[in-house]
């Protein structure tokens, strides 16, 4: 049976009434979730800071690069590292444990000498001796507490006229970025083995090697000198993996880049940071 309509009329009034106190109510916080099929985008990370220190460079017919230097690299030219490469003062080096790091490099504060918006990515790759002849702010360039890069001539002229010698720079470390695979170069002799270090990114510098051949569980290698690691220890007839870790705390695992049948002189190639 119908309403008449002076009740309904009554029953929307009271529901408008309703509608109205239960809008005026607070409410209650809730939390929204969204869902998306790509990833969460994150900005990114800030450049380092740059630094003052100085540079200087040492001419082409310098045996330096063929021989390798503190970090013992070899031959800087065969071994891929070409002339971007630099020796670093001892408040740098860090008793070898600097090398492989990459640096940006720049000059400054000289409008005479400096080439404007330049700047040069070095590898750290080998050690600038003191010499206590000299005094620190006089011809000891070296010397503690200078922070002093020496360069190839080839990559001063990058950012300053050659004719500037000791120039102001600046500096600030950065990931390295290499074309291939870590490089694995084993030496010694029966069971002494060394193995060269080379071509690693990311970070650039090592802090921890371990070596593993098939009849083996992981062993650590300790630093002989520069980025050279070394262990007492019969692994040949192994297939032989090893896992480097950088100075940034990341580990990359390369397993079975020896074969079984490698020989001390051979380099292989592994993984690499990204």
């Amino acid at each position: 049976m119908p309403l008449p309509l002076k009740l309904k009329l009554k029953l929307i009034h009271i529901l408008t009434l309703l509608f109205t106190l239960l809008s005026s109510l607070p409410r209650r916080a809730t939390s929204h979730y969204s869902y998306s099929s790509s990833p969460p985008s994150y900005s990114a990370a800030p450049p380092p800071e740059w630094r003052s220190a100085r540079a200087t460079y040492y001419a082409a017919a310098d045996p330096r690069d063929a021989v390798g230097g503190a970090c013992g690299y070899g031959d800087l030219v065969k071994g891929g590292y070409g002339m971007a490469t630099a020796g670093l003062s001892e408040v740098l080096f860090e008793h070898g444990q600097i090398c492989g790091a990459c640096f940006e490099l720049r000059c400054v504060d000289d409008l005479r000498w400096c080439l404007p918006g330049t700047s040069i990515i070095l590898t750290a790759t080998n050690f600038c001796a003191p010499n206590y002849g000299f005094p620190a702010d006089g011809g000891g360039h070296c010397n503690p507490p200078n922070k002093h890069f020496v360069l190839p001539i080839e990559a001063f002229e990058k950012i300053a006229i050659w004719k500037a010698a000791n120039m102001p720079v600046q500096y600030r470390r950065i990931k390295c970025r290499k074309e291939g695979g870590i490089r694995f170069t084993i030496d010694g002799s029966n069971i002494f083995i060394s193995v060269l270090i080379t071509n690693v990114a990311g970070a650039g510098d090592i802090v921890a090697v371990k070596i593993k051949g098939s009849r083996t569980g992981w062993l650590p290698m300790g630093r002989n000198w520069g980025q050279n690691w070394h262990l007492n220890a019969d692994l040949k007839n192994q297939p032989l993996s090893f896992e480097v870790t950088g100075s940034d705390g990341v580990t990359v695992t390369s397993y079975n880049v020896a074969p079984k049948n490698w020989n001390f002189g051979q380099t292989f190639e592994g993984k690499q940071f990204v």
